[in-house]
């Protein structure tokens, strides 16, 4: 028995030797005729501590993510983790996931959300297996989404994700404009996002949030206010837009592709929000905007700084004062053998300034009392001086930035 395969026994039965085989009580004595440092024995007892304690946090998590990240094509923007769909790739890893969340998953949560990727590019089996996986963990699921693209979507998929228990969609549309969409490498048109939108109504599952984007290399303010226009006829009860950020690993960045001038960016911005709120649109987040009730509960509790749980390639979670991410690599992540490329401690500090910048991100903004109870400060006094901006205000002890586009502005004066 080397030091590896010592550590690992060591983790795995310290102080549960009843609960071993005859073959490992073998090994037991081989362990124990191991020279092995006192420094080194105390190092894996503080590290199974901490496992226990983060094991312990995770029971109380109520937010799961579930990273998807196959595609059949690779949008010229995407800087998320992705690999190009391959029957057996993901065959392997709905492998590996099953593990991780058999590992992971110590509860049941109140909203999962599939995103991706392109998690309806699965086949209808994969798909189900998939489901299976999380089934166990969505007993009291509240809010349960799923990314689909329009050109991927089936009556059958459908009538899948309404079985075990889907009741939101978000469909990636980025633009009405079908040249437009040509020149990002989307393999749908609009069409396609018009049938999937009917055949989902159709079955009874309206919640739908779709995905702009604006700011795009060739897109001018007419193109937008015509995708504004179609999206509106759809009649959907969220959706999320997103300013492009060209990222250097991606194909707009090796291209050298370069934004659009501010200033229009910034006309877009404007015509976005005028036109979705005078359709009673409630623009609730920077991103988003939503009917009256259809807020996307998963994201809130991102928002909210809540603890949440991610499984598979490129997942992060946050748990407590740490923050983890999954390795992007598919080979590594396959192995099954350390698959965190992150575990990151996080002071209170640190803690504190991200839970204020998640949070006004809403209009529903920061809970006060919930604040200080989480850190144990007294949040008015601590940043009296931040809170002299003209721009936020305290409305039934949540503060609140009144004008989310200059957010970004007014965080710098909590970095104290």
């Amino acid at each position: 028995m080397n030091l590896f395969d010592a550590e690992k026994f060591f983790k795995k039965y310290h102080g549960l030797e009843f609960h071993m085989t005859r073959e490992d009580e073998k090994l037991y004595d081989e362990f124990k005729k191991m020279d092995i440092p006192k420094e080194l024995i105390d190092q894996w007892k503080n590290d199974i501590a901490y496992n226990q304690k983060q094991d312990s946090l995770k029971r109380s998590v109520k937010h799961l993510y579930v990273h998807v990240p196959f595609c059949n094509s690779i949008c010229y923007y995407c800087d998320f983790c992705h690999v190009i769909y391959n029957e057996k790739l993901v065959n392997q890893w709905l492998d590996q996931l099953s593990k991780e969340a058999y590992d992971n998953c110590l509860n049941q949560y109140e909203t999962i959300y599939i995103g991706g990727g392109t998690p309806s590019c699965l086949d209808y089996k994969q798909l189900r297996r998939l489901l299976n996986i999380i089934l166990p963990y969505s007993n009291n699921v509240k809010e349960y989404t799923i990314e689909i693209n329009p050109e991927s979507i089936t009556l059958d998929k459908i009538k899948l994700f309404k079985e075990y228990g889907i009741n939101r969609i978000s469909i990636g549309v980025q633009s009405s404009n079908d040249e437009l969409l040509k020149s990002l490498n989307r393999k749908h048109n609009y069409e396609d996002v018009v049938k999937a939108v009917r055949l989902l109504k159709e079955n009874d599952l309206n919640n739908i949030s779709v995905d702009l984007m604006y700011s795009l290399p060739s897109q001018t303010i007419d193109i937008l206010n015509q995708t504004i226009d179609d999206i509106l006829l759809l009649d959907v009860p969220h959706i999320s837009l997103y300013s492009l950020t060209i990222e250097e690993n991606t194909v707009f960045g090796k291209r050298n592709v370069q934004p659009l001038d501010e200033q229009i960016e910034a006309d877009m911005y404007e015509l976005i929000e005028n036109k979705l709120t005078k359709n009673n649109y409630i623009h609730y987040e920077v991103s988003n905007y939503c009917k009256k009730g259809y807020e996307s509960k998963h994201n809130l509790g991102y928002w909210n700084y809540d603890d949440f749980l991610g499984i598979s390639i490129g997942a992060s979670s946050k748990i407590g004062n740490n923050r983890y991410t999954n390795t992007s690599s598919i080979n590594k992540y396959l192995s099954g053998d350390d698959i965190k490329d992150e575990d990151l401690k996080f002071t209170n500090e640190e803690l504190m300034f991200e839970n204020i910048m998640m949070s006004l991100r809403t209009i529903y903004g920061l809970n006060i009392e919930e604040f200080n109870n989480r850190y144990n400060v007294d949040f008015i006094k601590r940043y009296k001086d931040a809170l002299n901006s003209e721009y936020l205000k305290i409305v039934n002890n949540h503060l609140i930035c009144t004008n989310l586009e200059i957010l970004n502005n007014i965080l710098l004066d909590f970095m104290i």
